[in-house]
């Protein structure tokens, strides 16, 4: 790998970046006062809480010196918080469904620069959002639109540059790029978070009214912070070349064939470059050959089976109960008895950190065990540590030893999901489909993905009020059946190029089952 094609996947994979920074940011601005009030989570009628999160007035309280608001919840918080959340998500389904038009049509690289702008726009929404929930999820509807549309293109789009020893590495910079943004929404957040609810300034001003505004600049600044990384994007995709497979579906091989010198640094009459000009020629004049692509070539024989592969890896990729976590994560360790403090900044901050260390392991053990190995190792791990979560979860009662017991099972499990099923699913679904129809078959399985985080982004506040962290024995039985669907429905292929995983898929070339 030279520097070149290094830099073009780091850039493209900064779209994971707003999907990460978007995800980020709300598990911290929904616990913002200002947010909660603003939105009608909750109402405060001026009481306030001790360090330990006890009320003042109450007779166990033995330390009276106010130190955060008391808020209390509505009776419409859970539906509220789940609409907010999983608007966003809905945008996501529907970008993803516009990604396979737009990408055939405009290319991959300028439909990725759209997107970028579309996200920036949608931020800016969020942040200027009169008092009416609806407004705000209009605005994460927007920017989901962006994701889920750079979502399909992004590792598409690194699939098709990257050599292919090395493809799987460079894809899951993607989910590397989405780690990074969380630790960064989660660090900046968490700041203005500590400046704005810890000892306000408003703490001791009398209530007329329990549902009147305070200041409200800690979660319009941090959603309207979104807009710098979707211009930023937009800049840099400006600068990287167009897909040479793409190209070459358009009939514009000599622009192909310089793009393909330019990111093996060698010549256009250099062996290996012809080599690759050829057989994406020969991948195209088989698709001109077989007529324009449609909806309904995912479901023919021959690739049925891939599509239903992409979709319930995606749909098993959710249901593991990662964006319960990375969404509410918060509240979950408010739940198991963690002061505010630890539970807003401390804990979300070192979770994130690992959720991004751990996806080098995972980069790493791509290309070194394959695809199939992390899928089936990484499902055992994450439903031992579920369960482990909430045994100790049941047991917190009895002291700090249990409630940490309790959270460091939660970061165990993140390290087992960002270094198998976190990049993995990204990398499959972009490499198993043949060239006429990757970007529909790459748009089906983030479609799966974007559906199942709706569906988990809206039930997840009432599952967490009514099953509490009981939650995460169903998220243990999900991941045993995502080890059994890892087992026996998914192939290996690692160290093969994007034609050659073709011809095995299709029963052309054996396969490693």
């Amino acid at each position: 790998m030279n520097s070149f094609q290094f830099l073009v996947a780091v850039t493209a994979s900064c779209g994971g970046l707003l999907f990460g920074y978007e995800v980020g940011v709300m598990n911290v601005v929904l616990v913002m006062d200002a947010f909660r009030i603003f939105f009608d989570l909750c109402t405060w009628d001026g009481s306030k809480l001790n360090a330990d999160g006890i009320n003042i007035e109450d007779k166990s309280s033995k330390d009276k010196v106010p130190f955060y608001r008391d808020l209390k919840p509505t009776d419409s918080k859970s539906f509220i918080e789940g609409f907010i959340t999983s608007s966003f998500v809905l945008g996501a389904l529907c970008g993803a469904l516009l990604a396979s038009y737009l990408g055939e049509k405009y290319g991959r690289q300028k439909t990725i620069m759209i997107g970028a702008c579309i996200f920036a726009i949608g931020g800016i929404l969020q942040g200027s959002s009169i008092r009416n929930y609806i407004m705000i999820a209009v605005g994460r509807l927007i920017t989901g639109l962006s994701v889920g549309c750079n979502s399909v293109l992004c590792p598409t789009y690194i699939s098709e540059v990257a050599p292919a020893k090395i493809r799987g590495t460079l894809a899951s910079c993607y989910q590397l790029m989405i780690t990074l943004g969380i630790v960064i929404a989660a660090i900046i957040n968490a700041i203005v978070w500590y400046f704005t609810n810890i000892k306000p300034d408003d703490l001791n001003t009398p209530r007329t009214k329990i549902d009147a505004e305070i200041s409200n600049f800690e979660w319009r600044f941090a959603l309207c912070l979104q807009a710098i990384p979707g211009i930023a994007l937009a800049i840099l995709m400006s600068f990287l070349p167009k897909s040479p497979r793409w190209l070459c579906s358009k009939g514009r091989d000599e622009e192909a064939v310089q793009i393909l010198a330019k990111l093996n640094a060698t010549s256009v009459e250099d062996e290996l470059v012809q080599s690759e000009l050829r057989a994406i020629q020969e991948d195209v004049a088989a698709t001109v050959a077989a007529g324009s692509s449609s909806v309904a070539e995912l479901f023919s024989s021959v690739i049925r089976r891939r599509t239903f592969v992409v979709f319930f890896i995606q749909l098993f990729q959710q249901w593991t109960g990662v964006n319960v976590i990375m969404y509410y994560q918060s509240q979950i360790y408010n739940e198991m008895g963690f002061t505010k403090f630890l539970s807003t900044i401390v804990l979300p901050v070192v979770n994130n950190l690992v959720n991004f260390i751990s996806t080098f392991p995972g980069m790493w053990g791509i290309e070194k065990f394959g695809r199939k190995t992390l899928l089936i190792v990484g499902a055992i791990m994450m439903m031992i540590f579920h369960i482990l979560t909430w045994a100790f979860s049941t047991q917190t009662s009895k002291g700090e030893f249990w409630k940490y017991l309790s959270v460091i099972s939660v970061f165990l499990y993140v390290f087992a999901f960002a270094s198998t099923w976190g990049p993995t699913p990204w990398v499959y679904q972009s490499e198993i489909f043949p060239l006429r129809v990757r970007v529909k078959g790459s748009a089906v399985g983030t479609m799966s993905n974007f559906f199942n985080n709706w569906i988990i982004a809206f039930v997840g506040p009432a599952l967490m009020k009514m099953w509490g962290t009981r939650s995460f024995l169903l998220f243990a039985t999900c991941c045993l059946l995502a080890f059994l669907f890892a087992s026996f429905f998914c192939v290996e292929s690692k160290g093969l190029n994007l034609e050659e995983v073709d011809a095995m898929m299709s029963g052309k070339a054996a396969g490693k089952a």
